[in-house]
């Protein structure tokens, strides 16, 4: 029997941590579940609202502003398995943890992560056509992608010890684990909201263009098992005229998010943690 527990790091999630712990509920569909909020340096109420969800959700505050600190925290006082590292600004769909969970079951499957949506409403065309091209790549369509949830079994959690001290914890995990041993499930879904700007979006894609060279540059073992080439995928676009702006408003975003990580390298910014409020502007019951 599944003893699931959910560990998410939470740093000023007030508008949005209510609306991820009632997702997880609903995607939980009354199995067993243990969620630990790791508050990191919050000023506003997250610990509060967290509390509030009664003896499923336990809160550890902590004043050290580190994600990385966050889920070894959270890590150290999970007991159970599957396990499954949650950000605080995603919803489930109602069962997804239950299709998760079944996945994980499968023979030499140890991580997986649900089905990937954006929801794009009420976002400017710039926004639109950027994800637009970026859903079709290789990195959202296929290999348990990592962008806000993913689970490993215990098996798959024994691949590494600590979370180290870099920007991409979720992309640190995904490359433990070759192709065939990392899944994206299909039947079930978890949404994020994107920036409301282009100039929002080149500041989180730093971010994670940033980490993954930071990860390479530090753990360049792990990249046997990266798989994610987009230059087919952009080239099978282009072939189609209609997709000629869309693709136009990704490589800008491209081209800007590279030159800034690499002004960062080189003013040795190696902390700077780029992050989009825009997307949390949502009111939690």
């Amino acid at each position: 029997m599944n003893n699931i527990s959910i560990i998410i790091p939470a740093h000023n999630e007030s508008a949005v941590i209510s609306r991820c712990l009632t997702s997880l509920v609903d995607a939980a569909a009354g199995s067993a579940m243990r969620v630990w909020v790791v508050a990191n340096a919050c000023s506003d109420d997250t610990a509060a609202k967290s509390a509030a969800f009664g003896e499923m959700v336990s809160v550890i505050d902590t004043e050290i502003p580190s994600k990385a600190n966050a889920l070894n925290l959270g890590d150290d006082a999970a007991v159970g398995f599957p396990r499954f590292y949650v950000d605080a600004d995603v919803t489930l769909e109602p069962g997804a943890l239950v299709e998760l969970c079944k996945a994980l079951e499968e023979p030499g499957v140890l991580a997986v992560a649900p089905r990937l949506e954006v929801d794009c409403s009420n976002r400017p065309w710039g926004v639109r056509a950027y994800y637009a091209v970026w859903l079709q790549t290789p990195y959202c369509r296929s290999g348990m992608i990592g962008s806000g949830i993913y689970g490993v079994s215990e098996e798959g959690r024994q691949r590494f010890d600590r979370f180290p001290q870099i920007t991409a914890d979720d992309a640190f995990v995904r490359l433990h684990f070759a192709a065939h041993e990392r899944k994206t499930v299909e039947s079930c879904s978890f949404t994020v909201t994107p920036p409301k700007t282009l100039g929002k979006i080149i500041d989180i894609k730093t971010r994670s263009h940033f980490g993954n060279a930071e990860l390479k540059q530090q753990y360049p073992h792990l990249w046997k098992n990266e798989e994610a080439r987009h230059g087919n995928t952009l080239l099978r676009l282009a072939i189609n005229p209609l997709w000629w702006p869309a693709l136009a408003v990704y490589a800008y975003v491209k081209f800007a998010t590279r030159y800034r990580a690499r002004k960062r390298f080189q003013r040795g910014e190696i902390h700077q943690w780029e992050r989009d409020d825009s997307s949390r502007e949502v009111a939690s019951n």
